[in-house]
């Protein structure tokens, strides 16, 4: 990563073009280009609710009403890929690679689809309970074999249950003795051997199905422990040599339930229906308009599908009929990746921004013509943004910006970043440099990821957008804290279809958070700006 950023942080090295010669080039690279306009007046992008004190929604709620869904065939995670058949005429869904020196190589929807029934037959042969009541866990990296085992759980209505390293061996023994997994999925025979040792721990677990083989001694401490260890292909085999009807959930059912890790005491299972998450996805695909995710595009997926964020970006490229590309697993790699991909649609968190801005900051210490060279580039760029005009053509582009822009797969037209706050600075130049839609939400896993998204257009930096149209939002009085919504600061709270259904079996924490009117309290201080 370090060499990644070292290549397309030595962005400003033409530091002898003279004014005449920017002119005259300017001139020639410069084209027509199409305002992006934003879809409502960004000075007024949301309205008070009628009869509800401070109470704010979008002003692209269509007569007012919260969006469920924006189309009559997706209901539910279920429908997603046969959506993405059916727009893209059966087009490439997910693609993968195993090293540097190979491309990518691709499976269409077809296939996919035909996978994933395969995959529920088989889990089903092998023992598991179809149905909401039934919760299988997925350990592993993002992958294929990630999502077509998380939609063969849907054509069964199963519930899935990521986890991850970063959760720690006591809080993933926790979950599966809470959520009472039977089932775990992962990817790896490290990750085998992990929940092996820990299996005396547990109460539920019954077996693992792995990706890829195992050693014989693994084996052995399976049969030792009592777990049924099964590979991957051979519960697709069985499914194939023994199919059965898809069970399709309904919106109401629990899709997955996702722990979050917090800072004290056990992780929270927040519980997530297939409609919750299928309104929030909706929601922002709808804000978007022209700009939302089709058959044409192509996502690199190297955030980690444990979390919400990436899974929604996922889920609006299905939808679309768009494709996939998996990273290696190697995020000393991503460069290669993004080269070879070279990906339209970009799911990205602030770190990786700050380090691309620190790193062309400084490649123009030392020399004041680099930097008046950096900084004439960006605010001529600025002005165009400013009047809604996104474009990589420019004279600007092709001497000061082209290394950044190249150094993401040179093809970026849609950045979603979340996760955390980014720098106002930071988006404004990564706005410059790449000349692509960039948007910021904020949100969190108990409204299924983000509540609020700035608009397409939307020139200004510092602020995460209006509320989405799936939900509306008020601030609360925090008087401790000297906080009060009638100067418009307060505790963040949501309201709407997206807002989760509590934690698993812990009333009490979900009384904390959502109160008897809806409202979830997000626990953060928010302004309202004007």
């Amino acid at each position: 990563m370090d060499d990644y950023i070292r290549y397309i942080g030595g962005v400003v090295g033409i530091a002898a073009v003279t004014g005449a010669a920017a002119i005259t080039s300017s001139f020639l690279f410069s084209s027509k280009s199409r305002p992006l306009l934003p879809p409502v007046d960004p000075n007024n992008q949301s309205e008070e609710e009628l009869g509800e004190d401070c109470v704010r929604r979008s002003r692209l709620c269509p007569n007012g009403e919260w969006i469920s869904c924006i189309h009559k065939d997706v209901k539910t995670l279920y429908d997603i890929l046969y959506r993405g058949f059916k727009v893209s005429d059966n087009g490439l869904c997910m693609g993968w690679r195993k090293s540097r020196e190979e491309g990518y190589r691709w499976t269409n929807y077809s296939e996919a689809i035909q996978r994933c029934r395969r995959l529920a037959s088989g889990l089903v042969h092998f023992g598991v309970k179809p149905g909401p009541s039934t919760c299988i866990g997925i350990y592993a990296q993002n992958s294929v074999e990630w999502v077509l085992c998380e939609q063969a759980c849907y054509h069964q209505s199963m519930v899935i249950i990521p986890l991850y390293d970063t959760l720690g061996l006591y809080a993933c023994t926790f979950i599966i003795n809470q959520a009472e997994i039977n089932t775990i999925i992962c990817d790896t025979e490290e990750k085998v051997i992990t929940l092996l040792n820990e299996s005396s721990k547990t109460t539920t677990l019954k077996q693992i199905v792995v990706f890829h083989p195992v050693s014989e001694d693994t084996k052995t401490k399976a049969k030792n422990s009592g777990i049924r260890l099964l590979l991957l292909k051979d519960v697709e085999e069985a499914g194939k040599a023994n199919p059965i009807e898809s069970n399709p959930p309904k919106p109401t059912d629990l899709a997955v339930v996702c722990y979050t890790s917090g800072t004290t005491g056990n992780p929270k299972g927040v519980m997530l229906t297939h409609g919750q998450i299928i309104a929030n996805v909706s929601a922002v695909m709808h804000q978007l308009g022209e700009q939302a995710p089709n058959s044409s595009d192509i996502m690199l997926s190297f955030l980690p599908l444990a979390h919400m964020f990436e899974r929604c970006c996922e889920i609006g490229i299905f939808i679309g009929g768009g494709r996939i590309g998996f990273y290696m697993g190697d995020i000393r790699k991503l460069p290669d990746d993004m080269e070879a991909l070279k990906p339209t649609v970009l799911p990205v968190v602030p770190r990786l921004l700050n380090r691309i801005y620190d790193k062309v900051q400084s490649s123009t210490n030392g020399s004041r013509l680099r930097r008046w060279l950096l900084n004439l580039a960006i605010s001529r760029k600025q002005a165009e943004i400013n009047r809604h005009i996104l474009r990589h053509n420019s004279i600007w582009d092709h001497i000061v910006f082209r290394q950044i822009r190249n150094g993401l797969g040179g093809q970026v037209r849609l950045m979603v970043i979340g996760s955390a706050p980014v720098d106002a600075n930071v988006l404004s130049f990564m706005r410059c440099a790449l000349g692509c839609l960039i948007i910021e939400g904020y949100g969190q896993t108990e409204c299924v990821a983000p509540c609020t998204l700035t608009l397409n257009g939307d020139a200004v930096a510092g602020h995460v957008g209006p509320p989405l149209p799936c939900c509306s939002i008020k601030l609360v009085d925090v008087p401790e804290m000297e906080y009060f919504a009638a100067d418009g600061y307060g505790e963040v709270c949501v309201k709407g279809l997206s807002v989760c259904s509590g934690y698993l079996k812990d009333q009490e924490k979900t009384d904390e958070i959502i109160d008897r009117d809806g409202w979830l309290h997000t626990g953060d201080i928010g302004m309202w700006l004007p």
